[in-house]
């Protein structure tokens, strides 16, 4: 397998099959290997965490081995894994705390017309009393498995493969497009328009910053702060959601407002940094 001349990049082809194939295994993993876990005795939280695991590391397998086999071409390079300067981690991590902020009020916002069911409530609820930490090594690595692993598995393979793959036949633009609705497909379906939203903001970083680490940073902030706050935000025993637009408004209008100038301050800051070094 060889990338393309432009840039360092695969085909689109063989971009997307690494990255359809990536996700069968994924939604495979998730099918098949919990049931499996739970008659073995372990926890619900220890099925979940391992469910996580196990399908971020299968997500990125293909990808990963057919970069691994590029001949001619540097796997960083491919990915654009160069390094990113302290400053560039601290504008990124504050990108994905404005992208949560961002996220609350779409979502509030989402609910009008489309409140969850009390059975994505629950689910929702489940998920979190499952994963609630017992101390905070196993915070740590709840941490680690549910934010950290699925944010860098799906940004390079969405962002760091898939996306530059498509700027030279559809352009940036559609490129950003095209990628951002697969990477909303690959959740579900509720949280579609938010995933989609995120997966714009975080190719357009890709792009614009000419590297993958800002959206790694970013995609890992906001999981983080999605998997330790909203536990705390939710009220147990409301079954029927209720929507507050006002507030969701100001909080989306707070998120876009700050993600704005952050986006600009990256580019500024990751060409800049380029330069001199």
């Amino acid at each position: 397998m060889r990338a393309n001349r432009s840039g360092g990049t695969l085909h689109p082809v063989a971009a997307f099959s690494l990255t359809g194939a990536g996700v069968a295994l994924m939604l495979g993993a998730g099918a098949t290997v919990g049931p499996l876990l739970g008659r073995a005795g372990l926890d619900a939280g220890d099925v979940l965490r391992a469910q996580i695991a196990l399908g971020s590391a299968l997500l990125l397998l293909p990808t990963l081995l057919a970069i691994l086999a590029l001949r001619g071409s540097s796997w960083r390079t491919v990915l654009s894994l160069g390094r990113l300067p302290p400053r560039g981690v601290a504008l990124s991590v504050l990108l994905g705390g404005a992208l949560w902020v961002g996220s609350i009020g779409l979502m509030e916002l989402q609910a009008i017309p489309w409140p969850p069911s009390p059975e994505y409530l629950e689910a929702f609820r489940a998920i979190h009393r499952a994963l609630a930490p017992v101390g905070p090594l196993d915070a740590l690595v709840s941490v680690t498995v549910i934010a950290l692993l699925p944010a860098l598995a799906e940004e390079l393979v969405v962002r760091g493969v898939l996306l530059p793959s498509l700027v030279r036949p559809l352009g940036p633009i559609l490129a950003v497009v095209a990628s951002s609705v697969l990477f909303a497909l690959m959740h579900d379906p509720y949280r579609y328009l938010f995933t989609l939203a995120v997966g714009l903001v975080l190719g357009a970083l890709r792009l614009r910053t000419g590297s993958l680490w800002p959206p790694i940073t970013a995609h890992a902030t906001l999981n983080t702060l999605t998997f330790l706050v909203a536990p705390l935000v939710d009220d147990p025993s409301q079954t029927t959601y209720e929507p507050q637009p006002l507030l969701g408004l100001a909080f989306l209008l707070a998120g876009a407002a700050s993600a704005l100038p952050l986006l600009k301050a990256l580019r500024r800051f990751v060409d800049g940094s380029r330069g001199p070094a």
